[in-house]
């Protein structure tokens, strides 16, 4: 087993209990009012908004392998955790910028802003997976990303079968479905989309959508950022036991 120094070990505990909370009574009356409002749409709304969401996330899943860094073999986890904060700033940033641009551009821009956020979510947390020294090119770290995702965009009720699937990942990982096209992909966009309409609907507003995609963005890549670190925390803790003495070239 690895270790973990004593502040990342208690931010990782504090995250677990998160995690693994009952849904609240408010949360629980929400997911309720959001699963009626679901089941009014017909149903080839939800099939055009999943196909959508599904390959949207797809090219960037596949494109990315191809822009992501090599993963770091031989660092610290003091090391690694310094250089993912350093691309969480310019990701959080990044995002901030881009929601005050389509906030400002009104209802057409404020839509844009959907593919662009998504996007650059799923890039930050490939380039986070590489630089805690998994291979995005294997097929199970692609859908560990999706699981970070959820964990980090999804009601209270769905965090707490997630994080149990990502606790016990290295044995989860090999009851996988050997197809991407096997995952729940209609719940991975209604949970998602379901969780931001509220953060993001204020968004299209005129005179304030800047303001709003701005602190939006920011806030949804600071949330992002903090699942995937202690969700590979716990995959270091879990992992056996390795050489931090070698330094590392983040370049």
């Amino acid at each position: 087993m690895a270790s973990l120094d004593e502040e990342p070990l208690a931010e990782l505990r504090a995250w677990q209990r998160r995690m693994q909370q009952k849904p609240t009574l408010l949360g629980s009356l929400t997911r309720r009012m959001q699963t009626r409002l679901n089941a009014l749409l017909p149903e080839k709304v939800h099939t055009a908004i999943t196909a959508a969401i599904k390959q949207m996330v797809r090219g960037v899943l596949f494109g990315s392998t191809h822009t992501t860094r090599r993963p770091e073999a031989r660092a610290s986890l003091a090391e690694r955790e310094a250089a993912v904060r350093t691309t969480l700033r310019y990701y959080r940033n990044t995002a901030a910028a881009e929601g005050a641009v389509t906030g400002a551009g009104g209802f057409l821009l404020g839509l844009a802003d959907f593919p662009l956020l998504l996007g650059l979510k799923l890039k930050f947390l490939f380039d986070v997976a590489a630089l805690y020294g998994h291979d995005v090119r294997d097929y199970t770290e692609r859908l560990f990303v999706l699981h970070i995702f959820q964990l980090a965009f999804s009601s209270q009720h769905t965090r707490n079968k997630v994080y149990q699937r990502v606790a016990a990942w290295d044995t989860y990982r090999h009851t996988l479905p050997a197809d991407v096209q096997e995952f729940d992909w209609r719940t991975f966009q209604q949970e998602y989309r379901d969780y931001i309409d509220l953060a993001k609907m204020a968004q299209l507003v005129p005179v304030i959508g800047a303001a709003v995609g701005a602190v939006a963005n920011y806030r949804l890549l600071e949330q992002l950022g903090d699942a995937a670190m202690n969700c590979y925390r716990l995959r270091w803790l879990n992992a056996p036991e390795k050489d931090d003495k070698a330094l590392p070239s983040f370049a």
